[in-house]
């Protein structure tokens, strides 16, 4: 039985993970934080990794070592019925809900949109949505083939095209990073700002999307025994992950150095068109277009691929063809909604399902130690959910945020909750679930 993969082996499977998590929100979030954080933009940067790049990689071994062949699986220890809630509510946020079409869009926003007179945007972006998602059709028929498509041929081409961007953008800097303007949501706090920026990735969620993917092409290279997968699994990913933390870090600092040359913009993908206009004029612009719209291929196909198969796990009473149709057309028609639109609906739905994706991938990690005391799982979800809860409503609009009842929640848990006004109230409410779990697992297995 084979133990081990080869160095070339190991580097497809980093380059697999690297491609099926890089996509759109990779490429402009980074860079609008670093806009937005100005010289504050080292904390901030850091805090973002940690979501950006730290979770992902805690998610991707946390099936490993909890021995957990899928996300219903993982999540299951907490119960059946909470297991298979929350993997159909997951992959439907990081399938056709919001991630595919972000995707889309942000491809056509930033490739074509700048082309373009504004008042045919609105039908040429539906157009381009359903070529972009016929695109992703013809290469999620065959889900077996992702590692070709994505590890060996898509990955590495998007890496020459972006780093060649940046490099021109380091040799002749567009301004310095101190004395940067720093803006208000930035100017303290800035770790935890930059770390809950790093949910707009939606990379830890994909971790537990595209854990079942990751293993399989593992297991597809010779690797059976769990722990051997687990093992191999760890080395590949931390290939992938460290590339993914160098490009989000070299984004962060371009996108403050941009304000020595650019004003604020609205999103970062506006940012990186100035960038590549600035640098190779209008072959800068067909540069990004590729770029972009090959970074957001090949993470569609990893998204669609996962969705119909968990899905057809799931709910076998339709085909894997079926639910893979269902989520790329709804996908498309989402898409049309636009960019903006999508990041600001999608946040408070983030900032609710991210804590709760992050103490289960934490409990993965410590499965060993936890072993089968289902009270632990059980009461960490749930006080995790409740702190998750305000911070959804804290993250909404502001014209909504001041009807009368959910002002009054909110003053609440600005009261009583540590740190909810950063953003991380439920760290310390998931704290207090784990010790009630674990006194509850004690008198339990006392009285039997």
């Amino acid at each position: 039985m084979k133990k081990e993969l080869t160095f070339k082996e190991k580097l497809f499977i980093g380059s697999l993970i690297f491609g099926l998590f890089f996509g759109a929100g990779n490429l402009i979030f980074p860079i609008q934080m670093g806009q937005e954080a100005g010289s504050n933009i080292l904390k901030a940067n850091i805090g973002f990794l940690i979501t950006g790049i730290g979770l992902p990689f805690l998610g991707i071994i946390a099936f490993g070592l909890s021995m957990s062949k899928d996300l219903c699986e993982l999540s299951s220890k907490i119960g059946k019925k909470y297991g298979l809630i929350f993997t159909t509510v997951l992959y439907l946020v990081i399938g056709p809900f919001f991630a595919m079409p972000r995707l889309a869009s942000t491809s056509f926003e930033i490739a074509l949109a700048p082309f373009l007179p504004e008042s045919g945007q609105k039908i040429s972006l539906a157009i381009f949505s359903v070529v972009f998602f016929v695109i992703v059709w013809f290469f999620s028929r065959k889900p077996s083939k992702i590692l070709d498509y994505i590890g060996k041929f898509l990955t590495p081409l998007f890496l020459v095209l972006l780093f060649s961007l940046l490099v021109l953008a380091f040799i002749s800097p567009l301004g310095p990073i101190s004395g940067s303007e720093i803006q208000p949501a930035y100017a303290s706090g800035s770790f935890f700002k930059g770390f809950t920026g790093g949910y707009n990735t939606l990379d830890a969620l994909a971790a537990l999307a595209f854990g079942m993917i990751i293993i399989e092409n593992v297991q597809g290279l010779g690797i059976q025994d769990p722990i051997l997968i687990a093992k191999e699994t760890t080395k590949s990913g931390f290939l992938g992950i460290l590339l993914m933390g160098i490009i989000y870090t070299l984004l962060a600092f371009v996108g403050t150095m941009s304000l020595g040359t650019f004003s604020l913009n609205l999103n970062g993908g506006i940012t990186l068109a100035q960038i590549a206009q600035h640098y190779l004029g209008s072959i800068g612009s067909v540069l990004l277009a590729a770029i972009v719209i090959v970074a957001c291929l090949k993470t569609a196909i990893g998204l669609s691929t996962s969705f119909g198969r968990t899905f057809n796990e799931l709910y076998p009473s339709k085909t894997y063809t079926f639910f893979t149709v269902f989520c790329i057309s709804l996908a498309a028609v989402i898409a049309n909604v636009g960019l903006n639109e999508i990041i600001q609906i999608s946040t408070p739905v983030l900032m609710f399902i991210y804590p709760l994706a992050i103490t289960l991938i934490l409990m993965g990690v410590f499965s060993r130690f936890i072993g089968d005391r289902k009270s632990i799982y059980q009461y960490v979800t749930y006080f995790t959910m409740i702190a998750a809860f305000f911070d959804a409503l804290n993250s909404l609009p502001t014209g909504l945020k001041e009807i009368s009842v959910i002002n009054t929640l909110l003053n609440f848990a600005k009261e009583f909750i540590p740190f909810f006004s950063i953003g991380m109230g439920w760290i310390t409410v998931a704290i207090i679930g784990l010790i009630v779990g674990v006194l509850v697992d004690k008198k339990k297995r006392l009285s039997i």
